[in-house]
């Protein structure tokens, strides 16, 4: 699976071990049995999700391949229960036109003073906005060349790229620690560059998981499913 975000970002869903069926399997290996058929085992993953005995969904694991601005990137790597192996700056050059421009300005938003809502301006100072942010990155990345081309060091030299340039990551996460961040960076309040990739990886996992995805609807988003018990 594979997703192009924002200008020219990525998501890919790289590799995935286990299932539903696994998180079954390691709930009811307490009691020694196993999967019993798809009628109770969906009402098994319901009734761990809502009484939150999550430990089972810790062994469905995902790897994926990320490619996003450093300042969205930043925001992830705050979820520490899960592993990053990132692109690094000592040893790559970076791509001097890989950087993020926004298709739209936001301004702060006037509930969540740390939040931002899109601006009410006119295409002219919407083309200046761009225009701005593309003139500011680009001489960012010109410093950086020339310190290359005098010898500076990759390490020292990176420090002059802006936020917004394009950084690439693995990252493996098991289930459990996915909807956590899922229930964090799918939120209205979460930046909005960080929460198309949240919604892209969230359609991901949906699709390979697709008991637990309708325990997580019914349970975190409210979309009603008949009350189960398990068995």
């Amino acid at each position: 699976m594979d997703t192009a975000l924002l200008d020219k970002g990525f998501v890919k869903l790289v590799d995935a071990l286990g299932d539903d069926v696994t998180v079954v399997k390691s709930a009811r290996v307490s009691f020694g049995s196993g999967s019993k058929g798809e009628e109770k085992d969906r009402k098994l993953i319901r009734y761990l999700m809502a009484h939150g005995h999550e430990t089972p969904f810790e062994h469905t694991v995902f790897q994926f391949h990320v490619k996003c601005p450093i300042f969205v990137a930043r925001q992830w790597f705050r979820h520490r229960w899960s592993s990053f192996n990132e692109i690094s700056g000592r040893y790559t050059v970076f791509d001097e036109g890989e950087f993020y421009v926004p298709d739209h300005k936001r301004v702060k938003e006037k509930v969540n003073k740390q939040g931002s809502e899109v601006a009410a301006i006119s295409d002219e100072e919407h083309a200046a906005f761009r225009t701005r942010v593309e003139a500011e990155c680009r001489r960012s990345v010109d410093a950086y060349k020339e310190l290359l081309e005098q010898g500076t060091a990759k390490e020292v030299a990176r420090i002059l790229l802006p936020q917004n340039m394009y950084t690439e990551f693995y990252w493996t996460v098991n289930a459990r620690a996915l909807m956590n961040f899922l229930k964090l960076r799918c939120d209205v309040h979460a930046q909005y560059e960080i929460r198309v990739y949240a919604e892209a990886i969230r359609d991901m996992f949906f699709e390979k998981m697709p008991w637990t995805a309708a325990a997580y609807r019914e349970i975190y988003l409210g979309e009603k499913e008949e009350a189960a018990t398990p068995s």
